[in-house]
């Protein structure tokens, strides 16, 4: 992994207002790109796909904890996160993300870091999405829920998924506006059937004496989060700087309230068992409110929301290493592009991490991937506070209306969260977390011996460079 030079990428004049900004060769080619309704489905998937896991928050903690921390949580993390990545993605308006923006900002130690722990965090994410798949059909179908056709599923459901990521984003971002509305039409039908079942005091439950919060905040954080994990996919979005500010907006408002409504019109309309509320149940849910019908089509609803959530965060995660070999930070064979477009390798990493994986049961997977993805987002927080104090001239065509003490103010209540998820998770998860952060530790300085000895060609091109040679003839030019 080579120190950044110029060789090869474009200029980068990010210390003005002109909004041409060069990008990478593997960008700017005629590949189609993303607009702005695909984007948005690819954000919901990215970050939720809906309702379906967030039954653990009634499980740990009620109906009114439940419901608060579907309407708080995304002031206290989505919000935030998601400003922050529309400002650090038009701001860096290339495939690679927030490994970017913490490179620019810390050093490519740091961008490394934070590149492998979202890496391994979207392959553990998305090893969920064929064990809830599974839980939601084992209902209708109970030959899935062990033994030889249950992992015969998950591998031929890998297979096609990964097939579809190989053709093309333009293909995987339509096919997620499809499977979007087809999975949250269900929950619209039945919010509207349970308005004569509800009982509203059936919201007030509440006892703090039998709370889990690990699994409360758990729940919550993976059903809403990843707002960053678009970032990877800012060299195939059409317009960026426009594009990117308004489908994060668009997508809070969509991702809230497709978790919040379902849990308001399930634990309203039915009587409380909290040990009922696990993954799969608002299946059951909906056959006590409208019957046998309704549950069938959640059922299938979720298998078709959990396939979105696949093809949405194995493009954002091949993508992203696509990002990082143009930057020379892996060997430049995972900069390669398949006919369609597609990083082929990155692709192929991430189909058989999933396949690894997917054993795991649901809430080990959750917990592992949370703690992992606390540290990079810190990582994340640091960085955009740092380029606001060390580039504040810097072109920022979205740019969060705040000054250096309330970008530092706005980072506080996600930070907190995240020391919360830190201080209640497991001595187990919290083992496994250390031992895949020791292994990028070694992983950084293992692939600058291999480049140094020549043994694997890696990218000589980086766009940083001439980002950080602009801001500084822009800021000596003020003191002319």
């Amino acid at each position: 992994m080579r120190d950044y030079n110029m060789d090869n990428f474009g200029y980068a004049n990010l210390a003005n207002n002109d909004d041409d900004v060069s990008l990478p060769k593997a960008a700017t080619n005629s590949i189609q790109k993303v607009s702005m309704l695909p984007l948005v489905f690819l954000i919901f998937y990215e970050v939720s796909g809906g309702p379906f896991g967030a039954e653990g928050s009634v499980n740990a903690a009620g109906p009114l904890l439940a419901l608060l921390g579907f309407i708080i949580f995304p002031f206290i993390w989505c919000i935030p996160e998601a400003l922050i990545t529309a400002e650090m993605s038009t701001m860096f308006p290339i495939n690679g993300g927030f490994v970017v923006w913490v490179s620019s900002a810390l050093g490519p130690f740091w961008g490394f870091q934070v590149g492998w722990m979202k890496w391994l965090c979207g392959v553990i994410d998305n090893a969920l999405y064929p064990v809830l798949f599974l839980d939601y059909l084992k209902s209708a179908i109970p030959v899935l829920a062990t033994g030889l056709p249950r992992v015969a599923s998950i591998l031929i459901l890998t297979l096609l998924l990964t097939y579809l990521n190989y053709r093309g984003l333009t293909i995987v971002g339509w096919t997620a506006v499809f499977m979007g509305v087809f999975s949250m039409l269900p929950f619209a039908v039945m919010s509207l059937v349970s308005i004569p079942q509800l009982e509203p005091s059936r919201w007030l439950v509440m006892d703090l004496g039998n709370v889990n919060w690990n699994l409360y905040l758990n729940t919550l954080f993976w059903n809403l989060n990843y707002w960053d994990s678009v970032s990877t996919l800012a060299g195939e979005v059409a317009n960026p700087k426009q594009t990117l500010p308004k489908a994060l907006s668009y997508a809070v408002i969509f991702v809230a309230l497709s978790n919040f409504l379902p849990l308001l019109s399930g634990t309203g309309a039915i009587p409380l068992d909290r040990e009922l509320w696990t993954d799969g149940y608002l299946a059951d849910v909906a056959k006590a409110i409208g019957g046998g019908w309704l549950r069938l089509w959640v059922q299938v609803a979720a298998a078709t929301s959990n396939m979105g959530m696949f093809l949405a965060e194995m493009s954002s995660d091949s993508f992203q290493l696509l990002g990082m070999a143009e930057l020379g930070m892996l060997p430049e064979i995972f900069a390669k592009r398949s006919r369609y477009g597609t990083p082929m390798l990155g692709i192929l990493f991430s189909a058989s991490g999933v396949l690894l994986l997917s054993g795991l049961s649901f809430q080990e997977i959750v917990a592992a991937e949370n703690l992992l993805y606390c540290g990079g987002m810190v990582l994340e927080f640091i960085a955009f506070v740092r380029m606001r104090m060390k580039y504040p001239a810097a072109s920022r065509p979205y740019k969060i209306p705040v000054g250096t003490v309330g970008s530092v103010l706005m980072c506080v209540p996600p930070f907190v969260l995240i020391c919360s998820v830190v201080v209640l998770s497991t001595l187990k998860v919290a083992l496994v977390s250390f031992v895949m952060v020791t292994i990028g530790f070694l992983m950084k300085p293992f692939l600058n011996y291999i480049d140094r000895k020549r043994w694997i060609k890696f990218s000589d091109s980086s766009y940083l460079a001439e980002f950080h040679k602009e801001n500084l003839k822009f800021e000596e030019s003020l003191l002319r």
